[in-house]
């Protein structure tokens, strides 16, 4: 009786997933489809986590810590004062930061964040982002309203970073998302 037994000829390597195009993971990752889905994710995140922050930029203009009339200052960086509206110019401005390349890097440095998921780690990132903002958009507060200043723009960026991780937690967990 002969008994045939019979040989592992696999490599011990398993073939990468393939997507229903044919396209592994990685090509699909790397494709401009990919590329251009992952930056309309960003700037959805960009754009929710930005309107949120302005939801308390406006508290924080009514408690008179914070003037919705400091984005003009974006305008003048920019040399365009006098020939805009400066305030609606510069917010303008500090919308295309959050939503273009702020998510950018949000992206890019996620996996390095503390948090176990994209809103906590969105947090660190709105926390991180605040102390260029504050020092930035400072304009001669003191005493309680210094305070009020500095609590209600950290509050603001954590609320985008957390708006910004929950869309990309969204579209991370969606069946047919790529990012």
């Amino acid at each position: 009786m002969l008994q045939h037994t019979m040989e592992d000829t696999s490599s011990g390597v398993e073939d990468p997933p393939v997507n229903d195009d044919g396209l592994t993971e990685a090509e699909e990752f790397d494709s401009l489809a990919g590329i251009l889905a992952d930056g309309v994710v960003g700037a959805a995140g960009g754009l929710v986590g930005t309107a949120m922050m302005t939801v308390v930029f406006l508290i924080a203009q009514s408690l008179g810590a914070f003037n919705l009339e400091d984005f003009a200052i974006l305008t003048e960086l920019v040399g365009l004062t006098g020939y805009v509206p400066e305030v609606l110019f510069g917010f303008f401005i500090f919308l295309g930061g959050g939503m273009f390349p702020w998510p950018l890097l949000f992206a890019s440095l996620k996996a390095y964040l503390p948090g176990q998921s994209d809103p906590v780690s969105g947090v660190f990132f709105g926390a991180a982002m605040w102390t260029g903002f504050v020092l930035a958009f400072y304009t001669g507060q003191s005493g309680l309203m210094l305070v009020l200043y500095a609590v209600l723009t950290l509050v603001a960026h954590i609320v985008y970073g957390i708006g910004l991780g929950a869309v990309f937690n969204y579209f991370s967990t969606r069946p047919d998302s790529i990012v």
